[in-house]
C-alpha cells in the first residue's frame, strides 16, 4: 500500500515581492544617469551658452525700461553706461497712466491665471486616476479618444465656443477665458498624470486597498505625495502659458472689465506707435509674476522633469 507523499515543492516568491523594488531601483538609476549627462563638462558649457544668449537681450530690455524717453529714442542701450541716467517714469507712466493703467490689467491677469491653473490640475487628476486604477468598459478607448484631442488646433475651436459661450450668456466675463483654457489643458494634463500614475508601483495601491482604504483615501494618502513634482511641473508650464497667452485673451477677453495684461500690452504703443518707449517696462511688469512662480517651484519643477524621463 502506498503513502501519498505531500507535495513539499518550495515556491519562490521573492521576485513577484520584489518587483515593485526593483523597478524603482531601476528608475532610481535610470534617474542617476540622467543626473550624470546633466552635470558632464559639455553640458554644462552648452548651458552655460544658452544661459548668457539669452540673458543679454533681457538685461538689454531690463536697462532700456529704466531710461528716459529721448535716450530710449536716440541710442541703444548699451550706450548708458557711458552717460549713465535712469528713472522711474517710465513704470509710473505704465502702471498708474491714464492712457495705459497697467494696475487693473494686472489684477485680471492674476485673476484669470489662478483659476485656469487650479481647475485643469483638479480635474485632470481625477480623470488620470480613473483611467490607471478603476476598470471599467471602454477605459482604453476613452483613453486614446482624450490623448488625440491634442492634435485639435485651438484655432478651429475658438468660433464654435465663442458661439456657446454666447448662447450660454457668459460672454464678457471670466468663465469664456477660465472654461478655454481648460479644455485646451485637459488632454495634455490627464496624459502626463496618467503616466506617471502608472509609474508607480501597483503593490502601494494593493496594500491600501488591503487596508479597506477606499479610492478616496487611495488617492489623497498614498498617490498624491507622490505627483507633487509632476503637478509642480505641470502648473508651472500652465501657468506661463495662461499667463502670456494673447490669443485666447483677445478672442474671449477682449473687454475691458477682463483683459489681461497680455492684450493692454499688445495696445500700449498706442495706434501710432507714440508711446513704444514704454514697452521694455510693461513688459518687465508682465514677467514679475512668472520669474517669482518659477523660481519658487523650480526645486519640483526640476524634479519632475527628471521624473518624467526616466520613463519605461
Amino acid at each position: 500500500m502506498s503513502i501519498p507523499i505531500p507535495d513539499t515543492t518550495i515556491v519562490d516568491e521573492t521576485p513577484e515581492e520584489g518587483k515593485g523594488v526593483g523597478k524603482l531601483d531601476r528608475l532610481d538609476r535610470r534617474a542617476g544617469a540622467v543626473r550624470r549627462r546633466a552635470s558632464s563638462k559639455s553640458a554644462s558649457a552648452i548651458a552655460i551658452v544658452l544661459a548668457v544668449l539669452w540673458t543679454i537681450p533681457t538685461f538689454g530690455l531690463l536697462v532700456t525700461s529704466f531710461r528716459p524717453a529721448a535716450d530710449i529714442r536716440r541710442t541703444g542701450w548699451w550706450t548708458a553706461f557711458s552717460n549713465p541716467e535712469f528713472t522711474l517714469e517710465n513704470y509710473q507712466d505704465a502702471l498708474f497712466g491714464s492712457s495705459t493703467n497697467f494696475a487693473s490689467y494686472f489684477v485680471n491677469s492674476v485673476v484669470i491665471t489662478l483659476p485656469a491653473v487650479i481647475i485643469p490640475i483638479t480635474l485632470a487628476l481625477l480623470a488620470a486616476y480613473a483611467f490607471a486604477w478603476i476598470d471599467f468598459r471602454g477605459r482604453n478607448l476613452l483613453f486614446v479618444a482624450v490623448f488625440a484631442l491634442q492634435i485639435i488646433p485651438i484655432q478651429v475651436t475658438l468660433v464654435p465656443l465663442l458661439s456657446q459661450y454666447v448662447s450660454w450668456g457668459i460672454d464678457g466675463s471670466f468663465w469664456p477665458v477660465w472654461l478655454s483654457h481648460t479644455i485646451f489643458a485637459l488632454p495634455l494634463a490627464i496624459f502626463l498624470f496618467h503616466n506617471f500614475m502608472k509609474d508607480i508601483p501597483r503593490e502601494l495601491v494593493e496594500a491600501a486597498r488591503v487596508d479597506g482604504a477606499g479610492h478616496v483615501r487611495i488617492f489623497f494618502t498614498v498617490l498624491m505625495p507622490l505627483l507633487v513634482p509632476a503637478i509642480a511641473a505641470f502648473g508651472i508650464f500652465q501657468f506661463l502659458w495662461v499667463w502670456n497667452d494673447l490669443l485666447v485673451a483677445l478672442t474671449f477677453g477682449s473687454a475691458l472689465d477682463v483683459a489681461p495684461l497680455t492684450v493692454r500690452i499688445a495696445e500700449l504703443s498706442g495706434s501710432r506707435g507714440a508711446n513704444w518707449h514704454l514697452l521694455p517696462a510693461g513688459a518687465f511688469i508682465s514677467m514679475v509674476v512668472p520669474v517669482i512662480v518659477f523660481l519658487a517651484l523650480q526645486r519640483y519643477f526640476v524634479r519632475g522633469l527628471l521624473a518624467g524621463s526616466v520613463k519605461g
